[in-house]
């Protein structure tokens, strides 16, 4: 497997290609469809799959600040690609200059030139080029000026239409279930694990606060079943199941800012201050609650952690 940060670490002697591109948040089922098919395509023909896609989000350098949240960090998004079976993966930094590129030339620069295109398989809705301009009728008829054939897929899986914009509707409403139908995976929120208020500890659950980075899908405030996962040296392959807590935490006094805690099931021991983790979220247990007393928090807290035990079991 290859991985390319631009297209310029692509080899001059790299041969002619089956491409699929897009921007792919998320890399949902319908996204890996598409992928999937490049990769048997491109064994079909005896040639090699590359997976085209961009960082930061076209949306964020067209628009500035009107993209919506994003469903995977760029480095999560190319490790999904690459468990697709595609031989490559190139990330595209996406720059004004690169959004004022007219489709002839984005298709020659980017797909022909450096890739050297056989075919190339897209979203049925992917556009391309200066504001746009480009569709999957003008990508065909750009095929045959370069000698390329393409076609573009619905994004479809088990006969049903799958988009990012739903899934982050379903997070936005707490169906942390239903998104992770629609992904393949339950939904992951990745951060650093910083210091917070440490209530979690006094109660005797002790959580990581993850500092989750900026444009992140955060689901709705509420208690969710599923995983605390590290990605670090200290703790390799650590996988644990997990209570996770999502809101202002509004028992206690100075409540406010949003915060993403994960108790990791009967682990008092670890240390994870400093190390990026990750709370991938498999069901929903209950909406964010404002308790009378601490005795009343704890005791739905232990309710919590034995429906979070059912859920991860």
């Amino acid at each position: 497997m290859r991985r390319w940060n631009g297209l310029d670490e692509v080899p001059a002697d790299w041969g002619r290609s089956v491409i699929t591109i897009g921007v792919f948040d998320g890399v949902h089922r319908g996204h890996q469809r598409i992928v999937g098919a490049a990769a048997d395509e491109a064994r079909r023909r005896g040639l090699r799959s590359v997976v085209i896609t961009f960082d930061p989000h076209p949306d964020e350098v067209v628009r500035p600040g009107t993209h919506p949240p994003l469903l995977a960090t760029t480095r999560r998004r190319v490790e999904l690609l690459e468990g697709l079976g595609t031989d490559a993966v190139v990330v595209v930094p996406f720059t004004l200059e690169l959004s004022r590129t007219p489709p002839d030339e984005f298709v020659r620069q980017v797909l022909v030139d450096r890739l050297h295109a056989a075919h190339v398989i897209v979203g049925e809705d992917f556009r391309f080029g200066h504001k746009a301009k480009g569709d999957v009728v003008l990508l065909r008829e750009l095929g045959e000026k370069y000698d390329f054939t393409a076609e573009g897929m619905p994004l479809v899986a088990n006969g049903g239409t799958i988009s990012s914009t739903y899934i982050r509707e379903r997070l936005d409403a707490g169906d942390v279930a239903a998104a992770a139908e629609a992904l393949g995976r339950p939904h992951r929120v990745e951060g650093v694990v910083v210091r917070g208020h440490q209530r979690g500890r006094a109660l005797g659950f002790p959580t990581a606060n993850l500092e989750t980075l900026p444009h992140t899908e955060i689901p709705a405030d509420g208690v969710y079943g599923g995983w605390l996962v590290a990605d670090s040296d200290r703790y390799p392959g650590f996988r644990w199941p997990a209570a996770i807590s999502i809101g202002t935490n509004p028992t206690f006094e100075g409540a406010g800012e949003r915060t993403v805690e994960a108790y990791a099931l009967d682990r008092d021991d670890l240390d994870l201050y400093g190390e990026h983790m990750a709370a991938d979220f498999t069901a929903r247990i209950r909406d964010t609650l404002k308790f009378d007393s601490i005795e009343a928090l704890i005791e739905e807290m232990h309710r919590d952690v034995a429906r979070a035990r059912e859920i991860t079991s």
